[in-house]
């Protein structure tokens, strides 16, 4: 592999001119310029990132880990992140936990071992976790993502879940419905909480009953979706609407309902939450409350180079403001 010494020895310069040259580091005359690029292009040089990372204490690499799912609300907030990574100049390397606390240790440790930049953490097993590792890499920026209270330090990007659950339920009570059921997403995590606790402020607001027939604990995926509307359906009368806590499971409750001859919205309201790509492809469209998924991983990229440009030093809460999108499974009564 070629060296600056070649390039120096075969353009006839000293090697700290072509490393001026290379790295544009001070003004060299055009003609020497020219010289220095046509023998590294013939010699097939190519910088060594090892060495510049060395030399300026970046390796210009971000490290994020994210919770495996089928969801692909995860994979949009990727994309967000890679796309913002990207325009600044920034490599990605990409971590799946597959929700295991222990291989989501070893790639935390794994990352900082291998000298990224900062980290990007979007998993929600870390939720309430001490992550030890921290400690012994002060000077790491971490940013997470999406989740609750966290035991370490970190700026943290998130979407207003309190307000996007209150939204969706309180479309519901505008549209003219009274009894309104909702699937919740597993309430020992702060997200699924606050939807929960938007749908009740809007439901208390109303003057509306709760049947604890109609509300059902389940897990953000499909097949939750599926079995929490068959225990419903078991349970008695199905309530006119229903807050279905993410567009997966809203996924697997209009899949049941069709197997059960229940006509979307006709004889049953569904409203999501997510707006994943696919739901306004659902059968019908999927009215739900939209996350800003690519803002979200944009705000992430952003949160950490400015925590390694020497920027805001205490930890920051960034809240992006969720928004109605109104398609065609909200039946106006």
């Amino acid at each position: 592999m070629a060296t600056m010494k070649d390039i120096a020895r075969l353009a006839g310069v000293s090697t700290s001119t072509v490393s001026h040259v290379i790295n544009k580091s001070r003004f060299v005359s055009e003609e020497i310029s020219e010289r220095v690029n046509k023998a590294a292009q013939d010699l097939n040089y190519a910088p060594s990132a090892l060495a510049r990372s060395l030399k300026i204490n970046r390796t210009k690499t971000i490290g994020m880990l994210v919770t495996t799912s089928t969801n692909p609300f995860f994979g949009e907030v990727v994309k967000g992140v890679e796309r913002s990574c990207y325009h600044k100049g920034y490599n990605l390397i990409l971590c799946n936990t597959e929700g295991d606390n222990e291989r989501m240790r070893e790639s935390i440790n794994t990352l900082l071992q291998k000298r990224v930049d900062g980290l990007i953490l979007m998993c929600s097993s870390l939720e309430g976790e001490r992550i030890d590792v921290f400690e012994k890499y002060p000077d790491i920026p971490v940013v997470v993502m999406d989740w609750g209270p966290m035991l370490f330090t970190s700026d943290k990007i998130q979407d207003n879940s309190l307000r996007g659950g209150y939204m969706a339920a309180k479309h519901l009570v505008d549209a003219g419905h009274k009894h309104i059921g909702c699937i919740t997403g597993p309430l020992v995590k702060h997200q699924a909480q606050m939807r929960y606790e938007g749908y009740k402020r809007a439901l208390n607001e109303a003057g509306l009953e709760f049947n604890p027939n109609w509300i059902i604990e389940s897990d953000f995926e499909c097949e939750g979706g599926y079995e929490s509307f068959n225990k419903m359906c078991d349970k008695g009368t199905l309530p006119e609407a229903i807050f279905v806590c993410n567009d997966m499971m809203a996924m697997g409750v209009i899949h049941a309902a069709n197997e059960r001859g229940i006509r979307i919205p006709d004889d049953l309201s569904i409203i999501g939450y997510d707006d994943i790509h696919i739901a306004k492809f659902m059968t019908p469209a999927l009215t739900t409350v939209h996350q800003p998924k690519y803002r979200l991983g944009k705000a992430a990229v952003e949160a950490l180079l400015n925590k390694l440009d020497g920027g805001e030093t205490e930890p920051q809460v960034v809240q992006l403001e969720p928004t109605l999108v109104e398609r065609k499974t909200v039946k106006r009564m």
